[in-house]
């Protein structure tokens, strides 16, 4: 089925376990689909990490909702709406390699994570994996967010600050206690400055741990963690303890096993990767949201407060009755989904569109281009958190929503992540008003996690 390999995926790019991943075919095999290959080497890199956004609007209106494009070191298919999204993220007959696709990115730092696997590993791993997101921990979580989110808003409190930095730190101290059971201090601070150096080494231009690099440091990061969690892992399956990491090690499979304790470090340094950069960049976008529309701020104080005193917060409990905070959030992960893109690898040959892609190929469909989409979401530029009002949502096709992705790979954090932004907002929002000066408009950087370049200045007026 797949024309002679042009070249092979390589364990000194990606890692040892690579070996059985497809090789490239030629790059010929896609002159079928209209598209564009850019400038020489870089392709279309520079323009879609300029304008991630605008680079999809563009190409859809030239070549249609399929098109070939050449960035990030070879040629790729992307394809775009609700029905691409369906395809790949629901993938019903195991076309679509996450491992694949996510591999080139995050092998080297983040190998055999949650979203690194496939089909039977990968459904094994997950149901071993979500007993620490059953509603007992999420209860013993809930008061660890709550105490720690609490004392961060009343440092803030009064003050005009940068608020990307603070709140990707604050998510970090969350982090280490939620996750790991560790409190605030130095240990927490290495624990935090590994994770920094490997996400950071992830989007590195150099992709090999030469020293003075990115990748070096986060291979040094990554090796500081694995000796970390390795340690701890006999320690916490006698232990008692309810954060994540102790939830993971005496977590036991379908024949009553541990997971072995390689796989327990990879996951771990996996989950705290990826919740805390996309909560970071997801309740950033919000505090710009409600900062550019203040009569939100009021119409969720009214609610929160009905269910819990100001400067409280609220109890797992007390979650479910926060109706339209919740909606507030997705349109906000609407209008800036925290992974823009999802990309995968085609095992098989398929059709989507009218075209025949072959098996090898590298695809990715784009929730930030099916946010925006007229024809499910009139009036897309505009912040409304009604359209998740469930007498909204009843008609809208189920994968023109997909900030967390969908089908098997769906965000196994998903429910974690709507209750930390809960929390966070209800002690900011029923004791502060979110503030900007006029005219303010910062720009935002969308790949690989959208963030605003100059840090998002807001003040937080005490009420």
């Amino acid at each position: 089925m797949n024309a002679p390999a042009k070249l092979t995926w390589s364990e000194s790019r990606f890692g040892p376990d690579t070996a059985h991943w497809l090789p490239r075919g030629p790059e010929s095999l896609l002159d079928h689909i209209p598209g564009e290959d850019g400038l020489p080497v870089i392709g279309n890199t520079l323009e879609q990490l300029r304008d991630y956004p605008g680079f999809a609007r563009r190409m859809v209106a030239k070549y249609g909702r399929v098109y070939r494009n050449n960035s990030f070191g070879g040629r790729s298919v992307a394809l775009h709406g609700p029905e691409a999204n369906e395809l790949i993220m629901f993938d019903r007959d195991k076309i679509f390699s996450s491992e694949q696709g996510w591999g080139p990115v995050l092998n080297l730092l983040f190998p055999r994570g949650l979203m690194l696997m496939d089909f039977e590993k990968h459904r094994a791993d997950r149901k071993v994996l979500s007993v620490a997101f059953k509603p007992e921990p999420m209860r013993h979580y809930a008061d660890s967010l709550n105490e720690g989110i609490r004392d961060r808003v009343a440092a803030w409190s009064g003050k005009s600050f940068q608020f990307y930095p603070a709140i990707k730190e604050l998510t970090l101290d969350l982090a280490a206690t939620s996750f790991l059971g560790i409190p605030w201090g130095p240990e927490a601070d290495k624990v935090n400055k590994a994770f920094v150096d490997m996400v950071q080494a992830s989007i590195g231009v150099v992709r090999r741990p030469l020293p003075f690099t990115a990748m070096g440091r986060g291979a040094k990061g990554r090796a500081f963690l694995v000796d970390y969690f390795g340690r701890m892992v006999p320690e916490r399956r006698e232990g008692a303890g309810e954060d994540i990491f102790s939830q993971i090690c005496r977590a036991r499979d379908d024949d009553g096993n541990y997971l072995p304790v390689d796989a327990i470090v990879d996951h771990m340094n996996f989950l705290m990767m990826a919740a805390h950069d996309t909560i970071t960049s997801s309740v950033t976008t919000m505090v710009w949201q409600l900062a550019r529309h203040p009569e939100w701020q009021d119409r969720l104080r009214e609610e929160m407060l009905s269910v819990a005193p100001a400067g409280e917060g609220v109890g797992h409990n007390g979650l479910g009755e926060l109706e339209m905070t919740e909606w507030a959030f997705k349109e906000s992960l609407r209008l800036v989904p925290p992974v823009p893109t999802f990309p995968r690898r085609a095992l098989k040959d398929f059709e989507f569109g009218g075209y025949r892609i072959p098996a090898g190929t590298s695809v990715g469909v784009s929730p930030a281009f099916t946010h925006m989409m007229e024809e499910h979401w009139p009036d897309p530029e505009t912040f409304d958190p009604m359209r998740f009002a469930p007498e909204a949502t009843r008609e809208r096709h189920k994968y023109a929503w997909v900030p967390f992705g969908g089908g098997a790979h769906m965000c196994l954090g998903l429910h974690f992540a709507y209750m930390q932004a809960k929390i966070f907002f209800h002690h900011v929002v029923t004791t502060h008003r979110i503030v900007v000066r006029d005219g303010y408009a910062p720009e935002w950087q969308m790949l690989p996690i959208p963030r605003p370049k100059d840090g998002l200045t807001v003040t937080f007026e005490p009420l």
